[in-house]
């Protein structure tokens, strides 16, 4: 679903930016490169021969794409007016061949023309390449797409959202740069927990090496300020569970864990997790749980299954809606539905899932919406409806 491609994009995109620069540095290219620093700032320091094929890719990188190519020529003039280097076209091309022998993906055009020998005088083909550009490991697409999940979050610091889109920018080149300005006017975000990224890599830890964590929750006064959650007594309560997966939904990251105290499936919001830490002790396999059905979290079922992040246990429903809420109740629930006694407006729906979740998607899309079965869920909604009727009666 598109929402959720959009919000985790967020989740992702360190990771993603890592990946890029690992493939992009190598021991080798971060030294080198330390010392481009140097010649852009201090033009006495003399380029090296060894510089040559960083800056290539340095050039390959921020110039071109499937769009933009570069001649050999183009390439030497940038060296020259950028790095202060000089080159021939042949040691550009040798080091082009070298960057493709050591695995990036250069695209270029060959074209055959008829030379002279200067020792034989006879008439040779020679091949010239020209054309070059480097493959992007992300498309403009793709990187929008991500810009746009953190454009449209609520949740993270402004000044943070807009370091990462600048890190999302540099896999592109200059070109894209020019078509996300909008960046400036990232709109007024919601209370926000600085903590959100720390939290984000210690949780990923923590699943990785299977073990608990421990953090305290935050909840908002009415003073809209975040105060954390303590016990009966006044003191702040500790959560420990064992963590599982994170997941993004509707804009929001959630942690679907278990808590220590009971053998059920939790789900956390992540940017109200605070003070978090990795405890020595192993997690609960998730398969243990109650819920689970002796299996292990498939994430994509247990999405679909809790459409507002709910815990509670899932159970078959079927329910009526109106013939115009087909693809949205496909883009909720997933493709694994079923459909049944079609009219001319309506549709009888068939569907696991979480309980708690179908009673506020119910609630929330009535009258479109008409629970079925169970009948204990159609008679706690016609309890609450009723409850709803008597408290508006007074006004």
């Amino acid at each position: 679903m598109s929402v959720v491609l959009r919000a985790a994009g967020v989740l992702f995109l360190q990771r993603c930016f890592d990946k890029m620069k690992q493939k992009y540095r190598s021991e080798t290219i971060t030294k080198e490169n330390n010392k481009i620093g140097d010649v852009r700032r201090n033009r006495s320091v003399e380029p090296t021969k060894k510089m040559l094929i960083i800056n290539i890719l340095d050039i390959l990188r921020k110039y071109t794409d499937e769009e933009h190519t570069l001649r050999q020529k183009d390439i030497i003039d940038i060296l020259k007016k950028e790095y202060g280097m000089k080159a021939e076209r042949k040691a550009v091309r040798r080091n082009i061949q070298n960057l493709i022998d050591m695995g990036y993906e250069i695209e270029y055009t060959e074209t055959t023309r008829m030379v002279q020998n200067p020792k034989t005088k006879e008439m040779e083909e020679s091949i010239i390449t020209s054309d070059y550009y480097l493959v992007r490991d992300f498309t403009d697409g793709e990187l929008r797409l991500l810009i746009d999940g953190l454009l449209s979050n609520r949740h993270i610091e402004k000044n943070q959202c807009k370091e990462l889109a600048r890190k999302l920018e540099s896999l592109s080149n200059v070109y894209f740069k020019s078509h996300v300005k909008h960046i400036s006017t990232i709109p007024k975000a919601a209370p926000q927990n600085p903590e959100i990224f720390y939290t984000i890599e210690v949780l990923d830890e923590a699943i990785e090496k299977k073990k608990k964590v421990s953090f305290t929750y935050i909840d908002y006064g009415t003073d809209k300020k975040p105060y954390r959650k303590c016990r009966d007594d006044g003191t702040v309560r500790e959560y420990i569970v064992s963590p599982y997966q994170m997941a993004a939904r509707d804009g929001k990251y959630y942690l679907i864990c278990n808590y220590d105290k009971y053998d059920d499936i939790s789900n956390y919001r992540i940017d109200r997790i605070k003070d978090i830490s990795i405890l020595d002790e192993t997690a609960k396999p998730f398969e243990k749980l109650e819920g689970s059905g002796g299996k292990r979290l498939d994430l994509s079922e247990y999405m679909d299954k809790h459409i507002y992040m709910y815990s509670s246990g899932d159970i078959r429903v079927k329910f009526r809606i109106v013939k115009a809420m087909i693809t949205d109740i496909i883009d909720i629930f997933g493709d694994d539905v079923s459909f049944t006694n079609e009219t001319d407006t309506h549709v009888d729906v068939s569907a696991r899932v979480s309980e708690d979740a179908m009673f506020q998607f119910a609630k929330r899309y009535a009258p479109d919406v008409l629970v079925l079965e169970p009948e204990s869920l159609v008679k706690r909604l016609r309890e609450d409806a009723e409850k709803t009727m008597k408290a508006y009666e007074g006004l």
